[in-house]
């Protein structure tokens, strides 16, 4: 699928605003994949399609999780998790994407997993640091991605633990599982 296809599709799924979040993530994914070594065609199209269920209805993401098979403990945790996973899912289903890689980029962008895949990484990194984001942390993120892919990773893991924390809400465990399988493996 190329770009434009990607995009049309996208926009249709999506707000003004989040459309232009979207347009960030995908560049800076193409930054980000060039300068690790990821596959910048498979970053485009996984930035691209990141978002594409985030404003489906809850009731129909619910659904979608029970029937697919999703872990139930989503539903357990704030709703903004369940984008990712239904995203993946919908994305092979309506936009016809196989590509494994791919959908498990867009599956894993809000939690994370452990042992991270490179696309995985580029990702969840670009939809953090885009240039659209302000927000307390984000520019030390940004100033680490430059040199140290984990090592931005960690600290964009750290924010988010610590922002959740501060307003009382509980953690997905696999982004606690995440954030340890980075400190406890790091690569430098």
């Amino acid at each position: 699928m190329d770009r434009n296809d990607a995009l049309r599709l996208v926009k249709e799924q999506l707000t003004d605003h989040r459309y232009n979040h979207t347009l960030g993530v995908m560049e800076t994914a193409i930054i980000l994949a060039n300068q690790y070594g990821a596959k910048e065609k498979k970053a485009e199209l996984a930035a691209i399609f990141h978002d594409y269920a985030k404003f489906r209805p809850k009731e129909e993401m619910k659904n979608i999780i029970l029937e697919q098979g999703m872990p139930s403990e989503l539903l357990q945790f704030n709703s903004e998790l369940w984008h990712a996973p239904v995203g993946a899912f919908l994305v092979q289903k309506e936009a016809g994407l196989d590509d494994e890689e791919i959908l498990d980029a867009i599956r894993y962008h809000t939690s994370g997993r452990v042992n991270m895949t490179l696309l995985d990484k580029v990702i969840y990194l670009a939809d953090y640091i885009e240039p659209g984001r302000h927000f307390p942390g984000v520019e030390e993120v940004r100033d680490l991605a430059k040199v140290n892919l984990n090592q931005a990773l960690i600290k964009a893991m750290q924010n988010t633990i610590q922002f959740l924390m501060k307003k009382g809400q509980p953690v997905f465990p696999a982004t606690f599982y995440t954030y340890n399988n980075l400190v406890m493996y790091q690569e430098d």
